[in-house]
Parts: C-alpha cells; sequence; structure tokens
C-alpha cells in the first residue's frame, strides 16, 4: 500500500514477522524516503516505519527495558522466558486474527438473513427492505 504512493519511495523492507529475530522480535521495517515540503523548496528525508502488532509492540517495549535499562547482563532464565512470550505473542495475534474473521462471517451471514427474512403483514409477504421502502414511503406522506 505505502510502495504504490507517488511520493513515497521504499529504500528497505525487512520483515521480521516473516523471519522472526533469533530473540523472538517480530516488526516490520521500511526506510522510506518522503517529501517535506518547505515554503521554499521540497527536500526528501529518511523515515523508519515500524509496523507491530498491539502485542508484538507490548513484547518488543518490555524487552527494550529489559535490555538497554538494566545495568548487569540479563540472566539466561529471563532470556528465554521473553522468547516464550514473543512465542506466546506470536500465538495471541493469530488467535484474535481466527476471532475477528469468525465474528465478520457470523455478522455477514446474520446480514443476510436479515435481507432474505420474509414477513406476513395483513395477507402480504414483505422483506427486510421492502418494509424500510414502505415505511420511508408512509413517513414521506406525513
Amino acid at each position: 500500500m505505502i510502495a504504490n504512493q507517488k511520493d513515497v519511495r521504499v529504500v528497505e523492507y525487512k520483515d521480521y514477522i516473516q523471519n522472526p529475530k533469533p530473540n523472538g522480535y517480530q516488526s516490520l521495517h521500511l526506510i522510506l524516503e518522503v517529501p517535506i515540503f518547505m515554503s521554499d523548496r521540497e527536500e526528501l528525508v529518511y523515515v523508519e516505519v515500524q509496523i507491530r502488532t498491539i502485542a508484538m509492540d507490548f513484547w518488543a517495549s518490555l524487552e527494550h527495558k529489559i535490555y538497554y535499562k538494566y545495568n548487569e547482563e540479563v540472566p539466561q532464565k529471563m532470556i528465554v522466558e521473553l522468547k516464550e512470550a514473543a512465542t506466546m505473542a506470536t500465538h495471541l495475534d493469530q488467535k484474535m486474527e481466527r476471532l475477528h474473521k469468525e465474528i465478520s462471517v457470523i455478522k455477514e451471514e446474520n446480514k443476510r438473513k436479515e435481507e432474505t427474512s420474509i414477513f406476513n403483514l395483513v395477507g402480504h409477504q414483505f422483506s427486510i427492505p421492502m418494509l424500510e421502502t414502505l415505511m420511508e414511503k408512509v413517513g414521506d406522506r406525513k
């Protein structure tokens, strides 16, 4: 999507989701060249964009605090647990995506059922869209 923009150029693309780092880190990293418009000129600048899910960002933020704020060597037990937590975050993302897809299918099925529902009203059959149209016409007459 970003690559299709005429004023943005993808300089570098690193997919740590398909190829996670050994510690479990996942993210999509893009180096982009984008225009910055000044009053008298246009400058091209490089920006880094990191795309993550909420679970990926939560894990990365905590991992960063542990490694960069902790003044001693991180114990091996904690390194193993961080890797396990990264795996759990991946499973959580996959589960949430599956649930999202399932509810979307259910909502679409319910919508179709509502649209095709038939009501008998004073000896006449009406579908919901027909009833809505009838109600609009009655409302217009008032």
